[in-house]
């Protein structure tokens, strides 16, 4: 087990990375593993099917015909699931 101090609320935000649209699926995949099931209820299917997608988040969002104002909702919540699975 590892303990890491922390000096400040900030050093926190600063260990997070947030991410954006234009992030790999593969990397989000791999930085926020309930990502698949949170796409997949929004009728994005990432690895669930057997076929892989490769692309961004927005690129892959798009061709399922979402829209800018849902692509940033997925953001928001996806960073909300990412930043729950460290503390």
């Amino acid at each position: 087990m590892y303990v890491v101090a922390l000096s400040s609320p900030n050093d926190l935000n600063a260990m997070v990375r947030m991410i954006d649209g234009t992030i790999e699926i593969e990397e989000l995949v791999r930085q926020i593993p309930a990502s698949v099931t949170y796409l997949m209820q929004k009728g994005i299917k990432c690895l669930a099917c057997g076929e892989p997608i490769w692309g961004t988040l927005e690129s892959t969002a798009r061709e399922k015909g979402f829209n800018d104002v849902q692509i940033d909702e997925f953001v928001k919540d996806l960073n909300s699931i990412g930043q729950l699975n460290i503390v």
